[in-house]
């Protein structure tokens, strides 16, 4: 209990560097082969690679992103400001005259007050969010610099790691391959299944509402992917209202082409992907999926949609081993039989 209070804090760069060493493991064999048996310089070259591929986009696309959220704020509000100061004779009345609002009464709305609030509450989210920002850098860095520490010596000594935590190990082999394998199937499930599909849909997001003309497709694009990694959730989050925007403010083909894109082949893509990307990989049911992704967002953060279904798998491992060692006392017991079995009343008549 005291060594796990001393390394706890570790906890969260180790599994990820457990599941990036699962799903990239064939590229470090690759670079073995290609380096002549080299662990360690396979190992650096392997986690560079991983480095670079992982950090310039997420640097370009973070910076991007940065660049928008200012221009939205510094659009959204003389917009903003123009609505309220037009009052019935600009948007706010066009919307009024729609005839799915013509029942609402909207005399008890004071619309001044609620923009107002808008205002207000965005730029408290704006600001709350650069500070959480700039006072997580150097956590992010520290955790990134463990985990590539830590997937260096998984890639060097991952072969050798196995075999000694199979020898203390109490279980059978056959149960620990099966772990193991559990592991790196839901790994590979996750990344493929989740992040792939959700980048494809934030992009295709993102392009659809730059082609229509939508400000800021960028972050909206970064808001549609992370949309997309949580279960039953996805981009339909933003590109109906956006559609629906554009309706309300005149732009007709534009909304209904946002609204038509987004239900035809954005909608579609998580069916068409997801079976070739992921099949049967994952090995549970989706409402499984669903609350261990968003359990584990809410525990470990972002990386959470990665590490909370790979706990989850490693629990449902463990109830499949205990069902097939104790099978016999569960099969007795989910019959209501008595526990003497049959054969043995038998010879004793």
């Amino acid at each position: 209990m005291l060594f796990f209070n001393v390394v706890k804090v570790f906890v969260i760069p180790i599994l990820l560097a457990a599941v990036l060493t699962a799903l990239f493991y064939p590229l470090y064999e690759r670079l073995l082969r290609l380096f002549r048996g080299r662990r360690g310089l396979s190992s650096i070259v392997c986690c560079l690679v991983l480095f670079l591929g992982m950090l310039v986009p997420l640097y370009v696309v973070a910076d991007l992103v940065s660049r928008e959220v200012i221009a939205f704020y510094q659009k959204a509000v003389p917009a903003i400001r123009e609505i309220i100061q037009q009052g019935d004779a600009g948007l706010l009345g066009r919307i009024k005259a729609w005839p799915i609002f013509s029942r609402v009464d909207f005399s008890q709305v004071d619309w001044q007050a609620s923009l107002q609030d808008i205002l207000r509450n965005s730029s408290r989210v704006i600001a709350t969010v650069i500070d959480k920002t700039s006072r997580s850098t150097f956590q992010v860095v520290a955790n990134l610099f463990i985990t590539l520490f830590t997937l260096f010596y998984f890639f060097k000594d991952g072969p050798d790691v196995l075999k000694r935590l199979k020898y203390l190990s109490p279980l059978d082999d056959r149960h620990e391959d099966e772990l193991i394998h559990r592991f790196v199937s839901i790994s590979r499930a996750t990344i493929k299944g989740t992040l792939v599909i959700g980048v494809v849909q934030g992009t295709l997001g993102g392009l659809t509402l730059w082609i229509f003309g939508v400000g800021q497709p960028v972050l909206w694009g970064v808001v549609m992917v992370i949309l997309s990694v949580i279960p039953l959730v996805g981009s339909w989050l933003v590109l109906y209202p956006a559609g629906i925007i554009q309706l309300i403010v005149g732009n007709i083909w534009q909304g209904v082409g946002i609204l038509l894109v987004s239900a035809i082949v954005i909608g579609n893509i998580d069916n068409l992907l997801r079976p070739r990307l992921v099949g049967r990989e994952a090995g549970m049911h989706d409402l499984l999926i669903f609350f261990s992704t968003l359990g584990g967002m809410s525990l470990f953060g972002v990386l959470g949609f990665i590490l909370g279904p790979v706990i989850a798998v490693f629990f449902l491992t463990l109830l499949d081993i205990y069902s097939i060692e104790f099978k016999p006392t569960l099969d007795v017991a989910s019959s209501g039989a008595v526990s003497t079995p049959k054969s043995v009343e038998s010879e004793d008549s």
